[in-house]
């Protein structure tokens, strides 16, 4: 059989509109009846920070490329040019579409004990006056007017921020109107809950009690109309890392540009006076196919705050159970010796974080502990992680931390972090010129009876105690010595420039991952040419990478049977002809977010397994440090073929990527009801009430679940 090219645009899908795609798939869960309704809000909400970010890093880029002039087609053949227009029409209808669900939410709401007052205009006389006193005592002080006139230029209306504009005019004056703006304090909670004298909750938002009070801003002047109105900017940061002396202050300085970037897209309440938005439009060089024009509240991210309102517990989802303790890991364990005796596959957010936490921790106290090294993209406000990392550096011990500066939006973040480490004694490392260290690494160096023995951690998800109660992410805890030995060579490289010979275990990006996944997929495909078996299941986050769906595209038509689990972005096409049926893509949208990247190769019977930092997209593959970890151990490829079955097998919270290019729900015809996430939750419930049951009948069973 002849190689099979696919060059052909056609057969890809566009990356961006692959996104809007899967922010839909969000927006469906905040449409579904079957879940809790204040799960519907998050989902919500969740859609609109989506969007937020898409706008102020990919819009802005193809923004970007239009004016730089730039023409090149992308995989699927558009311009820069093209793919705005197209998504122009989409993010409009996509607006529409979430404000439509806002509306039946806010009904639901209503029957359900919670009033939102949407219009000042429709408090009542005894609301109005506790509105207009709250308004004297807490938010007055807070706010500062600004006109616009000869000597006060246009004020500069930063990211994100809500304000509201008026158009004022001077009493008695010849009529002549003027701009003013006031920002809606963001230092203030955006929900004021009314006293009421029922059960039911009324809550009004901060900016209608502003305009409701706007008057009482501008004395001299009779208010003509007023607005609410939000702009996004172009927050991409462009960095010269080889001109950059010091990359910490270039970093900071365009953080502070972030706020002034390029305006972008422009958020105006539906009906919004014309006089008005013509002078916003024309001071923030906005276009008109920018301009968004909203039937309700501005900027949606509020309905997270509305989800954490009391008293509403019974419309919010319980059958999820809080993250499990590990059965391997008890109280007091000498955690070391638990990793000696096997390594140790961990499932978050099912089961706790906490091992991971506690790894660090009791080797920064540990005498015998001689170094510590670990890479850092994003964690917590208030890290366990960094407190213990300062407290080995104190304790005497060496210890070496990357912490990548140029992790998207937790830039000022990180930038805090790296300031303190290095007041406790630790050796900080930056990152490498024009790559981002996207790895999950800790490598614990120990003096033991023996001699020197390497613990590490991989994983796929950060370092963040925060977010793994909410991410999805697998995480493997070894000293086997082979990748002890890796895992000091990718330390070595990081700080030292020393690429090493050869690797025992791991793959690195950007220096053959890529060419790691392209051998093991062709592999499967010479196995399906040769009549052999050929299986490959993957589960990533995203999938853009031409060389990787072109052998997918390939091994597919040899006969391989290729499942993806692909939460967001997939450019690859199903259905092609020649293909058909070979090659099926699911995305998982549900109360967890889907983030561990797990691979599976048949290998004509024996099969490999791995874990990786990497989604299939050329920035992590080309462009990132990333690692990919083999995961050897029988009991642990078990479960890991587990979770990858049971994600297979769902048919509540799964989408199927369809020959034309749209996604739809599982049929459950014939199928029932299956929710991976909430079975996951059950598993590990099971597994530590089960160890539970065994410690407190005394009773020692050698454990099932974790080698």
């Amino acid at each position: 059989m002849s190689q099979l090219k696919y060059d052909d645009p056609s057969d890809y899908s566009n990356r961006e509109l692959s996104w809007i795609l899967f922010n839909k798939r969000v927006l469906s869960e905040a449409k579904d009846k079957n879940n809790p309704l204040f799960e519907r809000l998050k989902f919500l909400s969740i859609t609109s920070s989506n969007l937020d970010e898409f706008f102020m890093v990919r819009v802005a880029s193809l923004k970007d490329m239009v004016n730089a002039g730039y023409t090149k087609t992308d995989i699927a053949g558009m311009t820069p040019a093209e793919q705005l227009t197209a998504l122009n029409k989409v993010t409009h209808e996509l607006v529409e579409e979430q404000y439509g669900v806002y509306k039946s939410l806010v009904s639901k709401l209503l029957s359900n004990g919670l009033r939102i007052i949407e219009q000042h205009e429709k408090l009542t006389e005894k609301e109005a006056a506790y509105v207009d006193k709250y308004y004297e005592e807490n938010i007055y002080p807070v706010l500062t007017p600004m006109a616009v006139d000869s000597s006060r230029p246009f004020p500069l209306i930063r990211n994100k921020t809500l304000n509201i504009g008026a158009l004022v005019k001077k009493k008695g004056g010849d009529g002549d109107l003027e701009f003013a703006t006031v920002q809606v304090p963001g230092v203030l909670s955006r929900i004021v809950e009314i006293p009421t004298d029922n059960k039911k909750k009324t809550v009004i938002l901060l900016e209608e009690i502003i305009e409701r009070n706007i008057q009482k801003l501008f004395l001299n002047y009779d208010i003509v109309c007023a607005y609410p109105f939000r702009i996004m900017r172009n927050a991409d940061l462009s960095i010269e890392e080889d001109e950059a002396e010091d990359l910490l202050k270039e970093i900071e300085k365009q953080l502070k540009r972030r706020q002034w970037g390029q305006a972008i897209r422009l958020e105006v309440e539906e009906g919004v006076d014309q006089r008005l938005l013509d002078i916003i439009e024309e001071e923030l060089h906005i276009a008109k196919e920018d301009i968004y024009r909203i039937d309700g509240p501005l900027d949606l991210t509020f309905l997270m705050k509305m989800y954490g309102l009391s008293g509403f517990g019974h419309l919010k989802e319980s059958a999820y159970a809080e993250p499990q303790p590990i059965p391997a890991f008890l109280s007091e364990c000498d955690i070391f010796e638990v990793i000696k005796d096997s390594d140790r596959l961990l499932f978050h957010p099912y089961e706790t974080f906490s091992p991971v936490v506690e790894f660090v921790r009791q080797a920064a106290r540990d005498k015998d502990v001689l170094a510590i090294k670990q890479t850092l993209y994003r964690v917590s406000g208030n890290s366990p992680i960094i407190a213990a990392l300062a407290q080995a550096a104190e304790n005497g011990k060496q210890v070496s931390v990357l912490v990548e500066l140029k992790a998207r939006f937790d830039e000022e973040n990180n930038i805090v972090w790296a300031k303190m480490l290095e007041k406790a004694g630790c050796h900080v490392i930056y990152g490498l010129v024009g790559l981002k260290t996207h790895s999950k690494i800790t490598l614990v160096v120990r003096r033991e009876e023996d001699g020197i023995r390497r613990y590490v951690h991989l994983g796929t998800g950060n370092y963040n105690d925060a977010t793994a109660k909410l991410y999805t992410d697998i995480g493997l805890l070894t000293c086997a010595p082979s990748i002890g030995e890796d895992a000091t060579a990718v330390f070595n490289m990081l700080s030292g420039y020393s690429e090493p010979l050869g690797w025992n275990k791991l793959s690195v990006a950007p220096l053959w991952l890529k060419e790691r996944f392209l051998f093991l997929i062709g592999r499967e495909k010479l196995n399906a040419l040769a009549g052999r078996r050929g299986h490959i299941i993957a589960k990533v986050n995203s999938l853009c990478d031409k060389d990787i769906i072109g052998a997918l595209y390939e091994a597919g038509a040899a006969g391989v049977k290729i499942e993806l689990i692909i939460r967001g972005i997939c450019c690859l096409k199903t259905g092609l002809p020649g293909i058909g049926n070979n090659i099926t893509v699911r995305s998982i949208v549900g109360n967890f977010l889907e983030h561990s990247r797990i691979f599976y190769f048949e290998n004509d019977g024996k099969p490999e397994y791995y874990c990786a930092s990497a989604d299939w997209m050329p920035r992590n593959l080309e462009r990132r440090v990333e690692i990919m970890f083999p995961v050897d151990k029988p009991k642990l490829q078990k479960k890991l073929r587990t979770i990858l079955d049971m994600q297979l097998k769902d048919t509540v919270k799964a989408h199927i990527l369809k020959a034309d290019g749209t996604y739809e729900k599982v049929d459950k015809r014939g199928k029932g009801f299956y929710n991976s996430q909430l079975e996951f939750c059950h598993m590990a419930q099971e597994a530590a009430q089960k160890q539970e049951h065994l410690v407190n009948s005394r009773v020692f069973i050698p454990e099932m679940h974790h080698e």
